[in-house]
């Protein structure tokens, strides 16, 4: 990719998120509330699950072609609230007293600028539901037995089985990053139960879930190029009870198609090798400079410019 390419894309990300809330996007603090309170009166996400297909008579299993919404194009995150700041209207979520201390030492960390990841900063896969926030690019692949859920990090894919199957029996289970997850079609609404999620950082300076996080998501387009996705988190060993968050996609304006879902991954550069520092921050493994000049003689900034040795 050219240098022009790889500044003009995070620009074009950047404008389809301020068009998505330009166009009044953010949700009211009743909305807000009113879905909380869904999640908060079942004792479970299995239980709010099976609220759901009720609701929907039961569901939609491999719909034909003709009966799925349109999903295609590359999206972006444009926005929502998080797992563990408060939403709408200032209502915060309940924390457990590890988890709130948790939150507390990660802003006093972050305040002082040190700052590290056993995830990301080991390159590997975000896991969910951190994946609903991460940044980068998204492709949403629908088909009637199953829908792939992708990012262009390291080709992470949440797969939604919908063709009818229940989760692995008890005794199949185990953790994985993306957990198991199935789902059944409400119209154009995709309803979706994760469970087998492990446990891991929820994002830099968070809190860990445990391996008995389970989830329940709604997800739509509400209008030409925005997808939401409603969020239910149930987490015994975070929460006091559910948690509830609205997650925005934005689709990238890409008429020409020269924009593509390209497999991204930082082991590729050997730069991002890290550790974490004695202090808990990150820093570079076995990455020096020399004071060799790499910048042509009529260069007459020529003596700031040093050249990595890897």
């Amino acid at each position: 990719m050219t240098f022009f390419k790889k500044f003009a894309v995070p620009m074009i990300l950047l404008t389809a998120s301020a068009s998505v809330f330009a166009q009044g996007t953010r949700q009211s603090p009743d909305d807000f509330r009113r879905m909380l309170d869904m999640g908060v009166k079942h004792r479970t996400a299995e239980e709010l699950y099976k609220a759901l297909k009720t609701e929907a008579h039961g569901g939609k299993q491999s719909p034909s072609f003709d009966q799925l919404p349109d999903w295609s194009g590359l999206w972006t995150a444009a926005g929502g609230n998080d797992f563990f700041g408060p939403g709408p209207g200032g209502i915060a979520p309940k924390l457990k007293p590890a988890a709130a201390e948790a939150v507390k030492k990660g802003a006093e960390l972050a305040a002082k600028g040190i700052e590290y990841d056993e995830n990301l900063s080991q390159c590997g896969p975000p896991g969910y539901p951190r994946w609903l926030v991460i940044p980068f690019l998204r492709e949403f692949i629908v088909r009637p037995e199953e829908t792939w859920l992708t990012s262009e990090t390291v080709n992470n894919v949440r797969r939604i089985y919908t063709d009818g199957r229940s989760h692995p029996a008890p005794e199949e289970r185990y953790p994985l990053y993306y957990g198991d997850s199935i789902g059944f079609w409400d119209g154009p609404k995709l309803v979706i139960h994760t469970n087998q999620l492990m446990t891991r950082s929820m994002g830099r300076q968070q809190p860990d879930q445990s391996d008995q996080m389970e989830t329940v998501e709604i997800w739509q387009k509400v209008r030409t190029g925005v997808i939401e996705a409603d969020v239910w988190i149930y987490d015994p060993a975070l929460y006091s009870e559910p948690w509830y968050v609205k997650r925005i996609y934005a689709q990238v304006p890409n008429a020409d198609k020269s924009i593509r879902v390209q497999y991204w991954n930082c082991t590729e550069n050997p730069n991002n090798d890290v550790y974490k520092t004695s202090d808990g921050s990150t820093n570079y493994k076995d990455l020096t400079f020399s004071n060799k000049d790499n910048s042509s003689k009529d260069d007459s900034n020529k003596d700031n410019a040093k050249e990595p040795k890897r």
